[in-house]
């Protein structure tokens, strides 16, 4: 199953570079400013406006996607920046399934200033993949002074707004992981109970380390019990450990998306 992953990142590198000539045509990228709490942090979100029929990815877009990758290089004034992603949909692509977004995305950031009282300068650029009938690689750059006395921005708040309910908003009363030894890494099996979150519960799993490879999630239910099964394996292909407390998993359903941290050994 693992070689679907570098199937589709040839099919996105493969493209020819004069693609990226008409990206602008496809999607468009604008910095928005929400002003400072009472703690000097900025509320600041980046807004992808999408033309209608394409679509960009989440976090973890799937086998079929490639997530966006932030670089703040060039910014100043800026001690660290903390992203905040709304609940995305989940689309059938080729066979596939991906996780993302589609005509418009605005992602909320708190910017922590490394000196109060000094303009910071959000500066930087996002490699993203957008997808229609063929994908295609992009890379957006963004250049912007925050403004510090900005009113609260509607479309930041609201984006903060859609998020998934956390477990104990969900009512997840236990999640528990079963992990085994595979031919290429590991299996891993959580058992988490929890209310129906509605429809067919699409579930990813997240380790929190980027060389490592997720399968799709399988998916099923035992009463109160949802059971996702996951095949990991390394970039390198070695061997590798596990943090349970790193392992994130995202129910999204038809009528709530949960996000679970962290699960026990049974």
């Amino acid at each position: 199953m693992h070689r679907l992953l570098p199937l589709a990142l040839a099919a996105l590198t493969a493209l020819p570079a004069q693609a990226q000539s008409w990206i602008d045509d496809v999607v468009r990228i604008e910095v928005l400013d929400g002003g400072l709490d009472a703690n000097g942090t900025h509320h600041a979100g980046i807004k992808l406006t999408l033309e209608d029929g394409w679509k960009t990815y989440w976090r973890a877009p799937g086998d079929a996607g490639i997530p966006p990758e932030f670089s703040w290089r060039g910014s100043r004034n800026v001690a660290a920046t903390q992203i905040y992603w709304p609940t995305p949909k989940v689309f059938d692509q080729n066979g596939m399934r991906s996780v993302g977004y589609e005509h418009e995305l605005v992602l909320p950031i708190d910017v922590t200033p490394t000196q109060d009282g000094t303009r910071v300068r959000l500066k930087g650029k996002v490699e993203l993949g957008v997808c229609k009938d063929v994908c295609i690689p992009s890379t957006l750059s963004f250049d912007h002074i925050l403004d510090p006395d900005a009113k609260q921005h509607p479309a930041i708040l609201a984006a903060r707004t859609d998020r998934p309910y956390s477990a104990s908003e969900a009512g997840v009363s236990s999640a528990t992981c079963v992990i085994s030894p595979t031919r290429d890494g590991m299996k891993i099996e959580a058992h988490i109970r929890m209310p129906h979150a509605g429809g067919d519960e699409f579930t990813v799993t997240e380790t929190g380390n980027p060389q490592i490879w997720v399968s799709e999630t399988a998916v099923n239910r035992q009463g109160d019990t949802l059971i996702a099964t996951s095949e990991l394996v390394h970039a390198s292909a070695r061997s590798f450990a596990l943090d349970r407390s790193k392992l994130r998993f995202t129910v999204l359903g038809d009528k709530r998306a949960v996000d679970i941290r962290g699960c026990s050994g049974e």
